[in-house]
């Protein structure tokens, strides 16, 4: 499929979400990229600013299956995979399904749940297929969108690490200015209406493998990751996970863009949502407020980008 094709659907996927999503243009462009490389997305941001409005609108806009989890405290595994229960009619064992079979799932507020329920995510988010009671079942689609609150101490549990780099990106929706947000109260609530099909979808991942990457840019996306491993205040860097969904992201960022190839701007443009998220800081600067947001634009300055 052309380019050119490619990023129409893009444009109109896009289009359709700025409708009920006033003013976050560059928030719906990562989510997109995100999913068009086959990656998860976890929006840490405060409660009101649209995460749950944004997931359905994406599954209506594609004609996607979705499914809402809340995480709390007391969710078990079993609530978010599912069960085999006997059937005496039958006398056999049947399954029935949790939440997670679908294609696009909103996982709300996973930092409320027990480190062993969130861990029932991370088959499924690497490999698209759950494991219940020894037998595999496998998914045609899965994109998880996450919520977390930054603000929210209590009662929650941090993402342990390998979850953590399971995530493409982490970013926030934010505030839209005020101007943006009269309009919101103006705006009578439209009508979400399909605007691709799963085939528009599979052509847009296939598009995005065939953007090229040249090889001074591939190791400009090594560099930068593995002076992640090695630069001050951080305690564990980034892995390989994150060069190889960093040049995904930024082939997604650059078929958006109408171009064939990627540039050192696409990459400096996505950096610190690919990568920040990944970073394990040392106590002191965790204290000090210094943020991996922070270090990787640090880092972006200090490693040379090809001309």
């Amino acid at each position: 499929m052309h380019t050119n094709d490619c990023t129409t659907i893009y444009k109109n996927i896009s289009t359709h979400l700025e409708k009920v999503m006033i003013g976050q243009a560059s928030a719906i462009k990562k989510l997109l990229a995100a999913f068009a490389c086959g990656g998860h997305v976890l929006l840490e941001d405060l409660p009101g600013t649209g995460k749950t409005t944004l997931a359905k609108a994406l599954a209506k806009s594609i004609q996607m299956d979705y499914q809402r989890i809340q995480f709390t405290q007391d969710l078990l595994p079993s609530d978010i995979l599912g069960v085999s229960i006997f059937d005496q009619s039958t006398h056999s064992f049947k399954l029935h399904k949790g939440p997670v079979f679908t294609d696009i799932l909103l996982a709300d507020e996973i930092n409320r749940a027990s480190p062993r329920a969130q861990s029932a995510l991370l088959e499924v988010m690497e490999e698209k297929q759950v494991s219940i009671e020894g037998e595999t079942h496998s998914l045609e689609e899965f994109f998880v969108i996450a919520t977390q609150n930054p603000i929210e101490f209590h009662g929650t549990y941090p993402l342990p690490e390998a979850q953590m780099d399971r995530f493409a990106m982490r970013f926030s929706l934010g505030y839209v200015s005020a101007e943006e947000e009269v309009n919101i109260l103006d705006m009578t609530q439209p009508t979400v209406t399909p605007c691709a099909n799963r085939d528009d979808i599979q052509k847009l991942r296939q598009a995005v493998q065939t953007v090229r990457v040249s090889q001074e840019l591939k190791h400009y996306i090594v560099n930068i990751v593995r002076e992640t491993r090695n630069y001050p205040h951080i305690k564990v860097g980034a892995s390989p996970r994150a060069s190889l969904t960093l040049m995904k992201v930024t082939q997604a960022f650059a078929l958006f863009d109408g171009m064939e190839f990627v540039t050192p701007e696409h990459i400096q443009e996505i950096a610190a949502p690919v990568i920040a998220h990944r970073l394990k800081l040392d106590e002191h600067t965790r204290l000090s407020g210094l943020t991996g947001e922070t270090l990787v634009k640090e880092i972006l300055n200090k490693v040379e980008a090809p001309i």
